[in-house]
């Protein structure tokens, strides 16, 4: 792990296409601006965690039997109309 000391304002370079920016530094607090490309995803640690936590459950579940799937199209088409 690479260890940086910043001061407010000063930045991160991460490759050529993202830029860290300390905010700002209160307590034990500190306000971090990530400039990326849009195709780049920028998480919090535990939301990337949740996320993978839902896609393993996901993955994992029971697939879905054409009659059950049928039963399903039939209930959205008649809420729908509603």
């Amino acid at each position: 792990m690479l260890i940086l000391s910043r001061k407010v304002d000063e930045k991160i370079k991460i490759g050529t296409d993202i830029t860290l920016t300390i905010i700002e530094v209160k307590g034990d607090q500190v306000k971090v601006g990530v400039e990326a490309p849009k195709n780049v995803k920028v998480f919090r640690q535990e939301v990337f965690e949740e996320i993978q936590r839902e896609n393993k459950d996901a993955a994992s579940a029971a697939p879905i039997s054409e009659e059950g799937l049928s039963a399903l199209f039939k209930k959205a088409g008649r809420s729908s109309r509603l």
